[in-house]
């Protein structure tokens, strides 16, 4: 149990953290097209992409994948760029075909996953109490990004019914910008160098 109140903090500092600043925008961008009313559907959403962190993570310790961090580093932004793209397709907010964001979101959790994967691995490689380290890690992410999501919401809900800005509109600017963010972080990430 030691474990996970030892790893619990370093999930939350993860997602909460000021260097977790393309985590906090993918979930801008994730939950873009919600409101408070599709709680469940964000609840799911935000649970697959913490599952998809989780498994690779695990892939990780156990050394089973390893990718590049320069890599990495890239494609993180680059998920920010498709789920905010994405958005700006859309015709209305509200939940979407949930299949597939569902699916997107676990995928795009991998993804994230591999960004703190070789401090974890590091971390977690010699602890006899593994199971327990990678619970308390993931419930510590998952906690940071309800409170995260739950601010978010909150401004959607101002934006949305005290200023009197449509739910489409609120969505588009908030893809837009994500979009244009998230561009310039790939663009000073890209690994290779011309």
């Amino acid at each position: 149990m030691e474990a996970f109140q030892f790893y619990f903090p370093f999930g939350w500092e993860h997602i909460i953290s000021l260097d977790a600043l393309d985590h906090q925008l993918f979930l801008l961008a994730l939950i873009a097209l919600y409101s408070w009313r599709d709680w469940k559907a964000i609840l799911i959403l935000v649970t697959a992409f913490t599952v998809g962190h989780s498994l690779t993570l695990v892939l990780s310790v156990w050394d089973w994948i390893r990718v590049d961090s320069k890599w990495v580093e890239f494609f993180i932004p680059l998920t920010i760029v498709i789920t905010a793209a994405r958005n700006l397709f859309e015709k209305s907010a509200g939940p979407q075909p949930l299949f597939k964001s569902y699916a997107l979101a676990l995928f795009f959790g991998l993804i994230h996953g591999l960004g703190f994967a070789n401090t974890i691995r590091m971390m977690l490689a010699s602890d006899q109490q593994l199971g327990w380290g990678l619970l308390g890690f993931n419930l510590g992410l998952e906690a940071g990004q309800l409170v995260i999501v739950s601010l978010l919401l909150g401004l959607t809900f101002l934006i949305t019914n005290k200023m009197k800005v449509t739910p489409l509109i609120h969505s588009y600017l908030i893809s837009s910008l994500a979009l244009g963010v998230s561009i310039g972080i790939c663009y000073n990430r890209f690994p290779l160098k011309f």
